[in-house]
């Protein structure tokens, strides 16, 4: 596998980082969380009609760009980079459990419109506090020709907004999945108070909810969808934890204390450092899972539980030192480091802990 980086991908990096340097500023982040939607829907838009962002892991033949995972970690490491508020993660992995199932009919039907950005689409599989696909209680239940859905899901990431949403339950034999229109009779939809504003969760509540059985059987299915998520989870962890860093560095070139740059001081010399070993081993591992998830998929559930346990507490401990270093400022509303320490926390905890992915990895390896 190479490993390298190729032209066209730091060109699409260089693309991205223009754009939503343009438009998630600080203020439009602050601006966005306050909004019931939670996303701009004219750079939703953008994203699809100038960039194809949300067409990019979608295969040409259902609408899509054709393009893989590598591709895909460079769009989410910008994301993190600039705390973009956009149903984009959600999208992705519904896209993945869509792309899953050997249904030709559903995937012909609902991909297009997640390429082209008109369908929000997301996953609901949670209940309660867990993560854990094998926690999945909730039953389908057949009525008629048909199936309906009773129950309720937790932590369904951009549910409130998602006019696609794709049920994970229990069917005739085993975990099964079901399609669900957003605004369906007997849906019940409530945003969730969230300690990271920049990302939105939503119950789903079920009363009757007629839905659509896409795959009877698919156990596999969520947990491909699932190591997918981890992986691009784990690269919008790496470009938040990168600008953090970068951050942080440019403050200590300039505060002064005792008239000298504090950057000068060993010891802020040392955090510094223990910050890059941080980021760039969290490259490495982004880096390697996305090019396994494109060339020895057989390896992806290893990568991807190693990548998402190492980047969240990489993430996170980046962005602590940043608000450490930036003295009295980094607590402040008005100073940026707060958005990163908030999301570092929430997606160390999204998908799962990385206590349970390291547990995970452990059993792959046969530890």
């Amino acid at each position: 596998m190479k490993l390298a980086v190729t032209e066209e991908q730091e060109e699409l990096r260089d693309a991205l980082r223009r754009f939503f340097g343009d438009k998630s500023s600080g203020a439009e982040v602050r601006r966005l969380m306050e909004t019931a939607e939670g996303y701009d829907p004219a750079v939703w838009e953008q994203m699809a009609g100038q960039l194809g962002l949300q067409s990019m892991a979608i295969p040409e033949e259902y609408g899509g760009a054709g393009f893989g995972m590598r591709e895909v970690s460079i769009i989410m490491q910008e994301m993190g980079r600039a705390v973009v508020c956009a149903p984009y993660l959600s999208g992705l992995v519904a896209a993945a459990a869509l792309l899953g199932t050997g249904n030709e009919d559903a995937k012909r039907e609902l991909l297009p419109g997640i390429a082209e950005g008109g369908t929000i689409a997301t996953l609901a599989w949670t209940e309660g506090q867990s993560w854990d696909p094998e926690s999945v209680a909730m039953a389908a239940r057949r009525e008629g020709d048909g199936w309906v859905l009773d129950g309720t899901k937790s932590y369904v990431l951009d549910g409130h907004v998602a006019n696609l949403v794709l049920v994970v339950a229990q069917g005739e034999d085993g975990l099964a999945l079901f399609s669900v229109d957003g605004d369906a009779q007997g849906l019940v939809r409530t945003a969730l108070p969230t300690f990271d504003q920049t990302r939105k969760l939503a119950r789903l509540d079920f009363t009757a909810v007629p839905a659509r059985l896409i795959e009877a059987q698919a156990a596999p299915v969520l947990a491909h969808a699932l190591d997918v998520a981890a992986v691009a989870l784990a690269a919008e962890q790496l470009g938040g934890a990168q600008r953090a860093m970068e951050m942080t560095v440019e403050y200590v070139k300039v505060r002064h204390q005792f008239g000298r740059p504090i950057g000068s001081f060993q010891a802020i010399k040392h955090r510094c450092a223990d910050m890059f070993v941080l980021v760039e081993s969290a490259r490495s591992a982004v880096l390697q899972a996305a090019l396994v998830a494109d060339e020895s998929p057989g390896e992806l559930p290893a990568a991807a539980a190693l990548a998402k346990a190492y980047c969240s507490d990489a993430f996170f401990e980046v962005a602590g030192e940043t608000i450490q270093l930036h003295g009295g400022i980094g607590f402040t509303w008005e100073h940026d480091a707060h958005l990163y320490f908030k999301r570092a926390k929430s997606s160390q905890e999204l998908f799962g802990p990385p206590a349970r992915h390291r547990g995970r990895l452990a059993e792959l390896v046969g530890i």
